[in-house]
Formats: structure tokens, C-alpha cells, sequence
């Protein structure tokens, strides 16, 4: 797993953005998820494969949705800051090692898994295949035997103010840092809304935009609160190097 996976993979693990990441992308801002609600499941899966060695797939985050002791569904989040032209069949893959696990502990009943893909590129938009029949060449005759599988991927740096609205946790933060870094390179961030999780937050933006100031903010973030205060953190920074170089 790369760095950026492992970043991103710290903010969403904290259950109030995992339901406020679903609740806004799927639900359309509706709260149908609580975060109490929310459970832990393995992020890792083995399968053994054709040459007789067995195989480790990792997941970014994935979680059981209970209300009370009843348990509704398996939620998984990926993360890509770039387009990949086989994922399609890398999310089939976890989902597949989702159901083979419940399946080998003989549950009564089987959960449905959802899988969602968030897309942080603020470059283009996702222009590979979403789904695995795009990605094939079918003999003719085939066509209706192949069952097709398609991901479902939301474009982050393109959510609208009002999509950005229905968030309540520290990703309307997020969304918010790459829609305008989308239309506007040289960004500082300017947002008032108060973080939560300032670590996981600094170290995302550390990470995906390639600017190391951030982490500096990071390693001493006493009295960052907000983006604001990254802002000023950022102006100083500069003052600071303008001064050393003079």
C-alpha cells in the first residue's frame, strides 16, 4: 500500500467520517448512518491462486453498518489521487474476498458489500472504464454470458458547494481543499470550519499535494485549528524563507 493510501486511510478510518463520507456521497446528506453504528472489519483477505500460493489483498477501510444488533451491510472505501485502468478489477476482487469470508463462517444470512472509490485527481476527470466489460475484449456469441461488474466512483475535486454541504465531519474540509486547488493552483486554504482531526488532515494534504510545509505545520501544530490557521502558518512560512534568502 502506498503513502498516500495509508494517509487518506487515517482520516477515514475515524467512524464520524467514514458515515459522514457515506451518508453524503450515497445518502445524499441524509444521516442514515451513525457512527456508533459502524464496526471494524479485516481490511485484509487471503485467496490462493493458480500457481498454489496464497495471495493477500488490502483494503483501505471497510466496516460493518449495524443498527442495534442487527447487522445491515459491509461498506468499503478506496482512495486514487490517479487514474488506473485495471481497478475495476482489483474492487471486484475485494468485494469477491468479502463475500468468500462470510461465506466460510457459514452466516445464516449474507450481507450486501458496497464498495465506493473516491477520486482526489484535480487534474482531469476519471477517464478510465468503471467497469469490467469495458475493459475486456468478448468473443462474439459471449457477450450475454460474461456478467459485467461496474465501481462506483466519486470524483472529489468536482463535488459541487452544495454536494461539499451535506458533509458535517472533517471531509467537507477535504472536499472543499481539493475543489478549490482544482480551479485554482496556488490555493491556500481559507476554510473557517473548525478540524477535528488536525494530524490526519495536515498529513493528507502533506501527502497529496507534495508540499512539505505542511508536515512542518503538522510537527507543530499547537494552536492550528483550522484552515485558517494553516493559512497563516503557510504566510509565515514564506515571510520566514524570503528573509532567510535575502
Amino acid at each position: 500500500m502506498g503513502q498516500k493510501d495509508i494517509t487518506e486511510k487515517l482520516l477515514e478510518d475515524y467512524n464520524d467520517v467514514f458515515a459522514d463520507i457515506i451518508n453524503g456521497l450515497i445518502f445524499k446528506g441524509e444521516q442514515r448512518i451513525l457512527p456508533e453504528s459502524l464496526e471494524n472489519a479485516k481490511v485484509h483477505s487471503q485467496y490462493k491462486a493458480e500457481d498454489g500460493k496464497v495471495h493477500e489483498l488490502e483494503r483501505d477501510v471497510i466496516k460493518y453498518w449495524k443498527e442495534k444488533k442487527v447487522e445491515l451491510a459491509i461498506c468499503g472505501i478506496e482512495n486514487q489521487s490517479n487514474v488506473k485502468k485495471y481497478i475495476p478489477f482489483r474492487i471486484i476482487g475485494y468485494d469477491g474476498a468479502a463475500y468468500r469470508s462470510q461465506l466460510l463462517e457459514n452466516r445464516k444470512e449474507i450481507l450486501p458489500v458496497m464498495t465506493i472509490v473516491l477520486y482526489f485527481g484535480t487534474d482531469h476527470h476519471w477517464y478510465g472504464k468503471k467497469n469490467i466489460k469495458g475493459l475486456m475484449k468478448i468473443p462474439e456469441g459471449l457477450e450475454e454470458y460474461i456478467n459485467d461488474y461496474e465501481m462506483k466512483v466519486f470524483e472529489i475535486a468536482w463535488l459541487t458547494e452544495e454536494e461539499i454541504s451535506r458533509f458535517h465531519s472533517d471531509f467537507k474540509v477535504v472536499a472543499n481543499f481539493f475543489v478549490q486547488k482544482r480551479k485554482h493552483k496556488d490555493y491556500i486554504p481559507d476554510d473557517p470550519t473548525e478540524i477535528r482531526h488536525i494530524d490526519e488532515v495536515l498529513k493528507l494534504l502533506r501527502v497529496m499535494t507534495g508540499d512539505e510545509r505542511y508536515q512542518a505545520i503538522f510537527q507543530k501544530e499547537r494552536g492550528v485549528h483550522s484552515m485558517c490557521d494553516v493559512a497563516e502558518r503557510l504566510e509565515k512560512m514564506g515571510m520566514e524563507k524570503g528573509i532567510e534568502k535575502g
